[in-house]
Formats: structure tokens, C-alpha cells, sequence
């Protein structure tokens, strides 16, 4: 493995991030109305990825729910339901884009429901709070950022709605999230820090998730994507054991030098008599 490998992969990471994008941005702008079932809605985000991305294959179930489903886990399959005109809802998709993966997932208001605007508007400062601390403390444990996560829903008078706060993501198949694994997630329970090296022997890429939920409302918001694409992630410390490896490689090349120069120096000598 090489450092150009995880120049790569942040480029493809990135690079997929900024289609699901683009793809998120169609869907607010000509797919979100209502009137149609959540069923449709998400038959027409699958259509139009297909077309303009080439998507056909998402790594998880793709999530479109809307008012009152919006406070469901993950692991539910509501009855379908039909957007509301004043109405709430969240596209949470993970689409493949040639061999790397996005998870990306936003809140959409239909309306002006100031509370649920409130909700909406809410999620991304809180995911970007909580992003500048990981950014700050770059060793944290995902205990210790699912913990961070969880405070500063609270400060802004939420629920955090969810049992964790992210999860690695990477090349497709990414390496895999039993459940027994917890230190795949941003959960309690996990005590390693973030910034381990992976299976691969190169750093691991997380997904940020921010879930706000008012029980008493019925209503519930939900904001990810990628966390380590920053290059105060990127360019940070490297663990321990990384450098050890790069100081070895180091002094091999070193040493590569140090017997091949004199060897091309003698050779040019050589040839140089004739």
C-alpha cells in the first residue's frame, strides 16, 4: 500500500460526495412535492440517478419518509405514505458511483411551518459544530463524538433520535458493519479512536449523521455526509504506527541511493573509454 492509494481514495470519496450533491439538489429543486407517496417520490429519484449518474446500485436501502415516519429507525419499513402539503420529510440515499460510495442524507419542508423550518435549519449547523470538534480532537473514540453529537442536539432543544451518530464508508463493498462490530460506529460502546488505521493499513473515512426528532410533534430531521474529506483530517498526525512505517521506507530508499550512486558512477566512467 502506498500514500498515492490514499490520495485516491479521498479523491474518490470526495468525488462521490459532490455527485450525491448535485443529485440532492435536483431532487429539492424538481422531485420533493407533494401530493405523491413517498414509493413514488423515490421511484423518480432512482429514474433520474440512473440517468444522469449511472447510479444502479445503492449499498443500503434508500429512505424517503414523510411526516410522522420521519421519527421511524432506519431498520423499519413504514406503510407508504402521502406527502402533505405543509409536511416534512427526509431522502436519505447511498448511491455507488463507479466502485466508491456516498451516504447522504437531507430534510426537506414543505411549507412554512416555522417549528419544522426550525428542525430543518437546525441540522447542519449542529453536524458542523460537531464535525469542528473531531476536527479539534482528532483521536476522539466515536463514544466520545456520538457523545458530542448527542449534547449539542440538546443544547438546541432536540432529541437525538438515534442510537449512533455515523459509521465508516469507503470503496464499494466497503468493509463490512456487523453488528457486533462496534467500532465500525460513532456509538457508545466504542472506545477506539476514529483515526485508526483500518483493515488495509491505511486511515478509515467516516460518515457524520445528525438525527433531531420531537416526539411530541410527530416530527423528525436527518443530516450526513462525509466527515473525513477535510484536510485537517487528511494532513493531521498519522498514527504511530504509519509512521514507523513511512521513517522504514524512508531509510530504505536511503540506502537505495547511497548503493546505487556510486554503481552509475562507475559505470559512466567505464563507458567513457570508449
Amino acid at each position: 500500500m502506498s500514500i498515492s492509494h490514499d490520495d485516491t481514495r479521498v479523491a474518490n470519496l470526495r468525488d462521490a460526495q459532490t455527485k450525491a450533491e448535485t443529485l440532492f439538489r435536483h431532487i429539492e429543486q424538481h422531485i420533493v412535492r407533494a401530493g405523491i407517496s413517498e414509493k413514488v417520490l423515490s421511484s423518480e429519484v432512482y429514474d433520474f440517478g440512473e440517468r444522469e449518474f449511472g447510479i444502479k446500485k445503492y449499498w443500503h436501502k434508500r429512505i424517503v419518509r414523510s411526516g410522522p415516519n420521519t421519527l421511524l429507525p432506519y431498520a423499519n419499513n413504514p406503510p407508504d405514505r402521502i406527502i402533505q402539503e405543509d409536511d416534512i420529510l427526509i431522502v436519505d440515499l447511498g448511491p455507488v458511483f463507479e466502485s466508491y460510495e456516498a451516504d447522504f442524507a437531507r430534510t426537506f419542508v414543505l411549507g412554512s411551518d416555522p417549528l419544522k423550518t426550525k428542525l430543518r435549519d437546525d441540522l447542519e449547523p449542529i453536524w458542523n459544530t460537531v464535525r469542528d470538534y473531531f476536527l479539534e480532537n482528532i483521536h476522539i473514540s466515536g463514544e466520545q463524538l456520538y457523545t458530542v453529537a448527542v449534547r449539542e442536539a440538546t443544547r438546541r432543544g432536540w432529541e437525538f433520535g438515534a442510537h449512533l451518530a455515523g459509521h465508516l464508508i469507503g470503496n464499494f463493498p466497503h468493509e463490512r458493519i456487523p453488528k457486533d462490530q462496534i467500532n465500525l460506529y460513532i456509538t457508545k460502546g466504542n472506545d477506539k479512536p476514529m483515526n485508526s488505521l483500518g483493515a488495509d493499513g491505511h486511515r478509515r473515512h467516516w460518515i457524520l449523521e445528525i438525527y433531531l426528532h420531537d416526539h411530541e410533534h410527530k416530527i423528525g430531521g436527518f443530516f450526513e455526509q462525509l466527515l473525513t474529506d477535510d484536510d485537517r483530517y487528511i494532513f493531521s498526525d498519522l498514527p504511530p504506527v504509519r509512521i514507523q512505517r513511512l521513517n522504514t521506507l524512508s531509510n530504505l530508499y536511503h540506502a537505495g541511493l547511497v548503493i546505487l550512486c556510486p554503481a552509475v558512477i562507475l559505470l559512466a566512467a567505464y563507458m567513457s573509454k570508449f
